[in-house]
């Protein structure tokens, strides 16, 4: 049987875990708003293909764009879009090339990242990287 401490660590663990959930939802959200306030148009929010998740598709005039959005409470381990890894930048072109051929797109496209420091809804930080990362391109 597990010790209180145990309980009471085990309980902090998924409290921290429910809160990351929660703050990534916010800023998903908050990404969303930003994007349409700016004249884009929202396609697909959490659009899955096979390991990888894209958290919004839009266009931004006849630019499809594919958004990461990555929301951090704080910046003491690093800015938020300084977590886009380089294998995650590879998923998001393998689901951006399925989601093109999906719809028959063979235009103009481009990956952005939103970067927000987020407290709560009043007190935020929002950053649009646009052309954040292309495919092929090492930084």
């Amino acid at each position: 049987m597990a010790s209180s401490l145990q309980r009471e660590e085990v309980f902090c663990i998924f409290s921290s875990m429910a809160r990351h959930n929660e703050v990534g939802k916010k800023g998903e959200s908050l990404a969303r708003y930003y994007l349409e306030e700016q004249g884009y148009r929202i396609l697909e929010a959490n659009w899955r293909y096979r390991r990888a998740e894209v958290d919004l598709i839009a266009m931004d005039g006849p630019v499809l764009v594919f958004v990461e959005v990555k929301t951090r409470a704080s910046d003491a381990f690093g800015k938020p879009e300084e977590f886009v890894t380089t294998q995650k930048e590879k998923l998001i072109v393998d689901a951006a090339i399925a989601y093109m051929e999906a719809i028959g797109h063979d235009w103009e496209l481009r990956f952005d990242i939103i970067s927000i420091l987020y407290q709560n809804d009043s007190d935020y930080q929002l950053e649009h990287f646009r052309d954040a990362f292309f495919p092929g391109l090492e930084g």
